[in-house]
């Protein structure tokens, strides 16, 4: 791994650090430095900051107001990630506040795939034959035919979407579109504008800036910007949420507080595994139940299919590995015994194992289904769409989901590292930690852990701070966790002494012996254990001096 040292001064204050650890995330001037410590409450952000315009917000508005003085049915067709579920719940309750008559539709993954298509709409409108208006959230922008079909049965479309847009003009003159933010963001600050033009208290937008707070994190959407302000609110909200569902969900994950990491790693996956293995619309209803016992029903359900999920993930994954997986370019896997709805988690483990782009394909006899996660500098959509042998299929240029005929997946395979050799360069495949500069042990002290807590919420375009410090002298090191795969470590510069965790260490445990001089790359954190609060260095990586 290559240690990218983004400032090289020799530290000597935590006043002089801090300031660097602003300049690295490009907060310089006094005005960017308010707006990162202090972001603006969403509540009063202007949505031309969030990309969108004033004449298509009206638009959406005004066609929302018809849908409810007509007395027209509608009904809001979401996604099955958790960025989808958590913009479904925030349209459908403010929908209902208003007074509209609407239900969400969740696709299934496996019957009705991603985004809306036009035997969907056929299904809608022979379920709902009042249908006549249907709002897409965190889907629609390439949904051609889809919203086409919906048209030719008299059925209006608003498109509420982040996602890359096609080439092709959609058929409906209602359509929300930014980039900057997720879906989930996008449905708030619609929310946010109709429930204004309605007059609806507050509290209302404020309380569902928890969810918008999920999906940001899960669509790993940049914390930076309005972003940025999105979650640092709606994390409050969620730390005092009154939702049954959510408290359900944090009482069987066994969690109390929560932040960034928890979204990430606890609270998304466990919604995204109802639409993984399930129907995401169990999901749904647990983020919007009013009914404590089926909060914890359905809570209890979601925790054993995260189980499932993670229990699958790890059979996809051990099945690749022993696969012919190359030395260079796009990783492409296929196979009929992938699980269609962990072929992206599957993806995302290969990537960070090999750090290259990664393609994973659950192959069927005629049509298969292709999930693509990729690395910094290459865009993964792009070269989908360069390659041109898909049959439908969106994303960002990180991840992409799409389909291909079965007979074409070894022509794909050799087309898009075609297409790799003229994009990806040795130093791109080479991974990097990104180190904000390095310091001496006598800077770390509890005055800094809380000096630190302004970076908050930390993530995609704002990290955790890294540093480095060299020559530090090991006092002992033991394996721990299951197949010793991590080492505790306990370090010593001058005077200070610090205990740290290397999580995914094991296999250097043997290389280190006592006295021994190391550097390391870290992140300093508060551990709490049993009551007790100590700093605790985790290593990012580590060298031999």
């Amino acid at each position: 791994m290559k240690w990218e040292i983004l400032d090289q001064s020799k530290v000597e204050s935590q006043k002089e650090l801090i300031s660097i650890l602003l300049k690295n995330r490009g907060v310089e001037m006094a005005r960017e430095k308010k707006e990162f410590l202090e972001p603006t409450n969403p509540l009063e952000i202007e949505i031309k900051e969030v990309g969108l315009t004033d004449t298509s917000i009206k638009r959406a508005i005004e066609r929302v107001k018809k849908a409810k003085k007509n007395h027209e049915f509608v009904v809001i067709y979401g996604d099955y990630d958790a960025d989808g579920i958590t913009a479904s719940a925030i349209l459908w309750e403010t929908l209902h506040e208003v007074g509209l008559d609407v239900l969400p539709f969740i696709p299934d993954r496996f019957e009705d795939g991603y985004g809306i298509k036009s035997q969907t709409v056929e299904k809608l409108k022979t379920k709902f034959p009042n249908l006549s208006l249907i709002i897409t959230i965190d889907n629609g922008i390439v949904a051609y035919d889809g919203i086409k079909k919906a048209k030719e049965l008299g059925i209006d479309t608003i498109v509420i979407d982040h996602h890359q847009k096609g080439t092709k003009k959609l058929l409906t003159p209602y359509v929300l579109h930014a980039t900057s933010i997720c879906g989930s963001a996008l449905a708030w600050f619609f929310s946010r504008e109709l429930s204004k033009s309605y007059k609806l208290p507050i509290s209302l937008s404020r309380s569902k800036l928890e969810l918008a707070a999920i999906g940001t994190i899960a669509d790993q959407m940049l914390l930076t910007g309005v972003n940025r302000a999105v979650v640092k609110f709606g994390l409050v909200e969620l730390n005092k949420t009154k939702r049954p569902g959510l408290l359900s969900l944090y009482k069987d994950a066994g969690i109390k507080e929560i932040g960034p990491y928890e979204i990430g790693f606890v609270i998304a996956p466990r919604i995204n595994s109802m639409g993984r293995l399930k129907n995401g619309l169990e999901s749904l209803r647990l983020l919007c139940t009013k009914d404590k016992v089926r909060a914890m029903r359905i809570s209890i359900d979601i925790g054993k299919t995260n189980t499932d999920r993670q229990k699958i993930v790890d059979e996809v994954v051990t099945h690749a590995l022993e696969s012919n997986i190359g030395e260079s370019g796009v990783i492409v896997l296929a196979s009929e015994v992938y699980h269609e709805g962990v072929i992206g988690l599957a993806a995302a483990k290969l990537v960070e194992k090999f750090y290259r782009p990664a393609v994973v394909i659950s192959k069927g006899k005629e049509v298969s289904k292709a999930s693509a996660r990729s690395i910094s500098g290459f865009n993964i959509i792009e070269a989908v769409r360069s390659v041109n042998l898909h049959i439908e299929g969106g994303g960002h240029p990180m991840a992409a989901g799409f389909s291909i005929e079965s007979v074409k997946i070894e022509k794909f395979t050799k087309e898009i590292n075609k297409y790799a050799k003229t994009i990806l360069t040795n130093e791109m495949l080479e991974k990097k930690v990104k180190v904000d500069c390095e310091i001496n042990f006598k800077l770390i002290d509890n005055v800094l852990i809380d000096s630190l807590k302004i970076f908050e919420p930390v993530g995609l375009g704002n990290p955790q701070p890294v540093f480095e410090t060299k020559g530090i002298n090991l006092v002992e090191a033991k394996p721990v966790g299951r197949d010793a795969k991590h080492i505790k470590i306990k370090l010593k510069q001058d005077e200070q002494i610090f205990d740290s965790i290397y999580f995914g260490g094991g296999e250097i445990y043997s290389k280190l012996s006592p006295d021994a001089k190391i550097d390391i790359v870290y992140n300093v954190e508060e551990n709490v254990w049993n009551g007790y609060i100590n700093i605790q260095l985790r290593i990012r990586d580590l060298k031999l001096a």
